[in-house]
Parts: C-alpha cells; structure tokens; sequence
C-alpha cells in the first residue's frame, strides 16, 4: 500500500536543542589540493566540493575524540540548557550513524558519561540521517503516553577516519574516475554533534511544542547509498532524484491536513545547495526560509536537522512555526512540525 503516515504529539515540547562544533577545519581547497594528481591524471576538474555541492569546509574531531564522547558533550550542553535534572530522564536515545564497534550501544557510553540514572531507558536508534526526527517521534509518544516526563536524545558524528580512509584510496595511482564520482558525497560529510531535552508540556510552559508530523517510505532504493566507517558509496544522480520524489509525495498528503503551505522557517536535512535547490522547487517553498550550514559545516548526518535548528533559536519568535524536514538513505522521509 503506497501512502504516507500522518502522526500527532499533544503534550510533548522541546525544552533545550543544542549543537556543538568539531575544532578542526578542513577546506575544501585542501581535499581538492590532496587529491590534485588524481584529478589531473583523470582529467577531472577540482572545486567540485564548493562549486557543485555548495561546501567550502567541513570540521573533524581531534584523534583523540570518540563518536561517544561528542554525542556526550552534546549531552551534557543540553541537558545544562534545560535545567532539567539529569535524575529526571527517563529515556535517552542515540541516533548517531557513526559508530565504532556494533556492541554494546553507543548509548551506554552516553548514559555512563551523563551519569543518568539507573531507571533511564537507553539504547541506540539508527536510520542513517533521520535517525534523530525518529528518535524525537518515539520519545514524544512515550511523552505522551505517560510512561516518561523526560527524554534525552543525543547525535555525535566523526567524518574524520572516513575521509582520510577515503583519500589516501582516491590517491593511488590505480583509482578511477568511477570511484571519484560515486565516493564523492563521502568528501561533503562533516563531524558534529547535536542534543535535544523533550518533556511534558503541562511542565515547562514556555516549551517548544512539538506538534507532529508525516513519514512515508520507499525502500526500493535501499541500494543507492551504502556506507560504512570506510566509505560511502552513492549513486549521487539517482539519490537526489529519489529524494525529491519521496519528499514531494509526503508534502502532497501532509501538506494541508497540518496548513504547511505558511510556515516561518524550514530547517532541513543538510546534504549540499543541488539538494537544497531541488528540495525548495519540489515543494514551492521560499528558499530564503531555509536556513543553511552545510556551506561551512557539511552534510552532519542525523545532526544536521537539530543543529540547524539550535542555531536558529534565537531569531526565533513565540508562536513561529518551524518544519523540520529530513530524508534518509533507504529511503525514508520525515517532515515534522514545532511551534516555537
């Protein structure tokens, strides 16, 4: 059965949204300048990364930072923000796609880390780059539902190990233009973190309220971007076509049952402007509503979304209406409202 699933939360809001930087910047001139010989023995042409995809610089974690340690201090900045105490969560869920072993969860390490309290349900939800709007979907039904009055949810991504992996291989002499081209979107990945407080709105009054949303998938394209702690590979043509058409399936069954034709500000999945444009034509929405950070940040996976919209926070006013718009390899797709 095609169609798309319309879903509402009525006493859950936002209490803090937070995003926290990686130190170090990496031009994209300097990927072009590492990969120069490659692109002149394939005659391909550098500044791809900052003409095509819009991304001028990413930032890494130092070495000596964990993927754990980044959702972490995401964390711990929101739960300060929030002046919830930390003995009051009763749920906390990491959405990172950047792992460094497949046990115990990722999760473990944060809770460990917070010092969150033996009763704190946790564990890891993954569904590549909307792995947080789902996260945020679940905790908010648990929310309101009564079992919780708190949830914690926390993204760190590392795109360091991946990308150095990726152009010392790009580097050698026996790589093709093949492989530049569909291991390209694995250079617009960016190292960040990102962390949400979500509580009972009965309790925090001037919370964000998050009123729901719509998810719709399309699994028949599972295969057009796979990746790993080694590499991405991506049919780039392919993903951006696919992604545009699910998006634009999901805003014509969701668009007038939740009135989205007026919304103040789209804080959208971060992937590079030839998405963005596409995305904002698909739908018919004012491209200057759509604030972006994948110019200096790049594309930080499921941390994109909430980053995006702690950095809008303060240009925020009561009652604006903001949409946060994700879609995910597999493909899968979720457009979600707050009213700040």
């Amino acid at each position: 059965m095609n169609g798309t699933t319309l879903f509402h939360h009525d006493s859950t809001v936002i209490v803090s949204v937070c995003g926290v930087d990686a130190p170090t910047v990496v031009t994209s001139a300097e990927i072009d300048d590492r990969l120069g010989a490659t692109y002149r023995r394939l005659r391909l042409r550098p500044g791809l990364l900052a003409g095509l995809a819009g991304i001028t610089e990413r930032r890494w974690w130092g070495p000596d930072v964990g993927f754990t340690d980044a959702a972490a201090l995401a964390g711990a900045k929101a739960l300060a923000e929030s002046g919830v105490d930390p003995a009051g969560i009763g749920l906390l869920i990491d959405t990172s796609v950047a792992r460094s072993h497949l046990e115990p969860s990722s999760a473990v390490a944060v809770h460990a880390a917070l010092g969150l309290p033996t009763t704190c349900v946790n564990f890891d939800l993954g569904n590549a780059c909307l792995g947080f709007l789902n996260g945020m979907q679940l905790a908010a039904s648990l929310i309101d539902a009564g079992r919780i009055d708190h949830a914690l949810i926390v993204d760190g991504e590392g795109s360091r190990h991946t990308q150095e992996i990726t152009l010392d291989r790009l580097a050698r002499p026996d790589s093709t233009r093949e492989d530049v081209l569909s291991q390209f979107a694995t250079l617009t990945l960016g190292s960040g973190a990102a962390a949400m407080v979500l509580g009972r709105a009965d309790d925090h009054p001037a919370g964000h309220r998050f009123r729901g949303g719509a998810i719709r998938a399309a699994t028949e394209h599972h295969r057009l971007c796979i990746g790993d702690l080694d590499g991405m590979s991506t049919d780039a043509g392919g993903l951006l076509d696919a992604g545009v058409a699910l998006g634009r399936a999901l805003w014509a069954d969701a668009r007038d049952p939740f009135g989205w034709g007026d919304v103040d500000r789209y804080c959208a999945h971060q992937v590079s402007q030839v998405h963005t444009r596409a995305m904002c034509r698909a739908l018919d929405i004012d491209s200057a509503r759509v604030p972006l950070t994948f110019p200096t940040r790049g594309n930080m996976g499921p941390a994109a979304v909430p980053y995006t919209l702690a950095g809008q926070a303060d240009t925020l006013d009561a009652g604006d209406r903001v949409l946060l718009v994700g879609v995910g390899s597999g493909l899968n797709a979720c457009f979600a409202e707050v009213v700040w």
